[in-house]
């Protein structure tokens, strides 16, 4: 059952807090779990988080940390000392160590990093921050285990059974030559069922999904969808395994490309969270914006060099509201279903078939809305060739719409621009532009005006 907060919870917190109660407050918090103490400091100001955090012990407050809020783990951190922190790091794997330690100042970083007990762990976090955070480098445990192809199986259990002490869960056994390079894996199921003096190398599966340290972080998480991984292990530029990527790091990269393309087709700009102030807020917003306002000023240029249509036959005006919006959306729709394909690899380039997919999709749609469309306009206005015409721009907008659609992200994710921008207000506000110079073009060829 999924635990909730109650108002009583935190009242008695604070009341433990007030009275100082450390004793009382392990036997309450000990037996929860580390995600739930997260969501209950995230409900109490600072200073109280604070003091929680400081009475609880490092091995459950390590577990801790990794799920507060961003703004609330850098005021804890703000408020330890670097021993402190590195007692907290001793009970995390690498990555999860080094993704924390890259949030603090260069100073406190370096101090927090002789803080540390273990050299050997201290040596592993120092090594991953080398890497760009969107790389496999980034996301990689430097814990995993690995057994050489020149050991029996009795040797094998041996050695697995220390490596095994540091890891929170096994997924795989990688067997590595005396160069430490990345041969295969070791099935479970063969180890047990094979005799204690047979050779590994008689036994590992060679065939292994593997990436290198600059693959990006997106890629990875493509790979790990498509072979249904839950672990995949890192190599080096020589082929030397350096460590492995888990599908708890993966979930949080699809997470956070989810987030970001979500934002990016809402016309934000940088990446924002619900927290940040409104100058934040603003900086992303904004440009978007104003690029819609100067494309929309040029879509009323467009309809102002046309007054003379509008004065002739007003219904024109009338239905461009609708000409925009239903063009917007068939354009929103077609980018939307190119981008999906982009980012789970079911589409990777352009694709004269998938094209014409679409193309025929607006055809058949766009033919009946404008059906629709001409039936209305000639029972409530009884202008049968303006509602001919105004039926038939419809028609060529939603295809042009649908075209831009489809080629304005292929175009984009080609020249390495995140595809994602063009489901939003880029799509939209260009439809506009266009769609209405495209309407009063064919409604002049057919009324002749």
């Amino acid at each position: 059952m999924e635990f909730k907060i109650s108002k009583e919870l935190i009242q008695e917190l604070e009341q433990l807090i007030q009275n100082k109660n450390d004793q009382q407050l392990e036997v309450l918090l000990n037996d929860m779990h580390h995600a739930d103490i997260a969501e209950i400091l995230d409900e109490l100001d600072f200073d109280e988080a604070t003091y929680i955090f400081k009475v609880l012990d490092s091995e459950k407050t390590a577990e801790i940390l990794l799920e507060l809020e961003d703004d609330l783990r850098e005021n804890i951190l703000s408020r330890l000392s670097p021993k402190e922190i590195a007692e907290e790091l001793d009970e995390l794997e690498t990555n999860d160590a080094a993704d924390i330690i890259g949030e603090l100042s260069k100073e406190k970083k370096e101090e927090v990093i002789s803080e540390l007990q273990d050299v050997e762990h201290a040596k592993d976090i120092v090594d991953l921050l080398r890497y760009k955070e969107d790389t496999a480098g980034g996301l990689m445990h430097k814990e995993l285990v690995k057994v050489n192809e020149n050991w029996t199986v009795f040797t094998c259990i041996k050695e697995m059974r220390i490596q095994a002490e540091n890891i929170s869960r096994v997924h795989s056994i990688y067997v590595v030559d005396d160069e430490n390079k990345l041969l295969g894996r070791l099935s479970l199921k063969d180890l047990l069922t094979t005799s204690t003096k047979t050779p590994i190398s008689e036994v590992y599966i060679k065939k292994l999904n593997s990436v290198m340290v600059d693959t990006e972080d997106v890629e990875v998480a493509r790979i790990m969808q498509k072979y249904d991984l839950e672990a995949i292990p890192v190599t080096d530029e020589l082929g030397r395994l350096v460590g492995r990527i888990t599908i708890d790091d993966i979930v949080d990269v699809i997470k956070d490309e989810a987030e970001k393309d979500y934002q990016l087709a809402a016309g934000i700009t940088n990446d924002v969270e619900s927290s940040d102030t409104v100058l934040e807020l603003m900086k992303a917003r904004l440009p978007w914006l104003l690029i819609g306002m100067v494309i929309e000023i040029i879509a009323s240029k467009v309809l102002e060099g046309n007054q003379t249509s509008v004065q002739q036959y007003f219904t024109l005006m009338i239905f461009v509201p609708l000409l925009s919006a239903t063009a917007g959306n068939i354009g929103v729709q077609a980018s939307a279903i190119v981008v999906q394909g982009l980012a789970n690899g079911t589409l990777k380039q352009y694709s004269r078939q998938y094209l014409s997919k679409e193309l025929s999709v607006a055809l058949i749609s766009g033919t009946i809305i404008s059906l629709f469309l001409f039936l209305y306009h000639s029972l409530m206005y009884q202008q049968y060739l303006v509602g001919f015409a105004i039926s038939i721009s419809m028609l060529v907008v939603i295809l042009f719409a649908a075209t831009l659609g489809v080629l304005v992200p292929l175009f984009l994710h080609k020249k390495k621009i995140d595809p994602a921008i063009a489901t939003g207000p880029f799509i939209t506000t260009t439809n506009d532009v266009f769609g209405i110079m495209i309407y009063f073009w064919i409604a002049r060829l057919i009324l002749g005006y």
